[in-house]
C-alpha cells in the first residue's frame, strides 16, 4: 500500500487554527519518510486545546505559518494520492478550513479513515479512540496528541488492518475529497 498518514493539532476549536502537522509517508507497506512541523496559527491558543496537546503560543513563536509550510507539502496531495487519518473528518476539515482561511487552492485527494476501518474490522472494542485501537493491535503510540506520534500510529493501524484483513475490504471505504 502507498499512502500518507496525516495528523493535525489545533490551537483552538476553530478548524483553521492548525498549530502542528505531521505526515508519515508509506510506500509499498513501509514507512519511507516522515515530516513534522509546528505551525504559527492565526488564532489565540485555547486552554482546552493546550491541555490536550501541550503546545503553546511560545512553542510556535518562531514556527512557519501554514502558507509558508504549504509549498513544502503540497505534492503529497492530489487526485490519486491516498491520505489516511484517524478521525479523518477532523483532519481533513482542518486542512480544508486552513487552506480556505488563507485563500489557498484546495486539492482533490482520496481519504481513508482508520477510525471507520477500525469500527468495521475490529468488532467489540470499548471505543475506537486512537489509543484504544493501538493497544488492541499492539501498535506503539509514543505520545498521544503529538501529531507525529499520532500519524505514525495511524499508518501502523492501517498496515496492520491491511495485513490481517486484506486491502479489498478497505477499498470501499476510500472517499474522494
Amino acid at each position: 500500500m502507498d499512502f500518507i498518514a496525516l495528523d493535525f493539532e489545533t490551537a483552538s476549536p476553530k478548524r483553521h487554527s492548525a498549530c502542528s502537522l505531521a505526515l508519515t509517508v508509506v510506500r509499498q507497506n513501509q514507512v519511507v519518510d516522515e515530516m513534522y512541523s509546528l505551525i504559527k496559527p492565526p488564532t489565540e491558543f485555547a486552554p482546552g486545546n493546550v491541555r490536550i496537546h501541550g503546545i503553546t503560543a511560545r512553542d510556535v513563536a518562531n514556527s512557519p505559518t501554514f502558507p509558508e509550510l504549504w509549498p513544502h507539502i503540497t505534492n503529497f496531495f492530489g487526485p490519486n494520492k491516498l491520505i489516511v487519518a484517524h478521525n479523518a473528518a477532523f483532519d481533513v476539515s482542518v486542512l480544508r478550513k486552513t487552506l480556505g482561511f488563507y485563500q489557498l487552492d484546495i486539492p482533490n485527494f482520496l481519504v481513508l479513515d482508520t477510525l471507520k476501518t477500525s469500527r468495521q474490522l475490529l468488532k467489540g472494542l470499548p471505543n475506537y479512540k486512537l489509543n484504544t485501537v493501538c493497544d488492541y493491535l499492539s501498535v506503539s503510540l509514543k505520545h498521544h496528541h503529538n501529531a507525529l506520534a499520532d500519524s505514525q500510529a495511524c499508518a501502523q493501524i492501517l498496515l496492520s488492518e491491511a495485513q490481517q484483513f486484506g486491502t479489498d475490504v478497505l477499498k470501499p471505504l476510500v472517499k474522494a475529497y
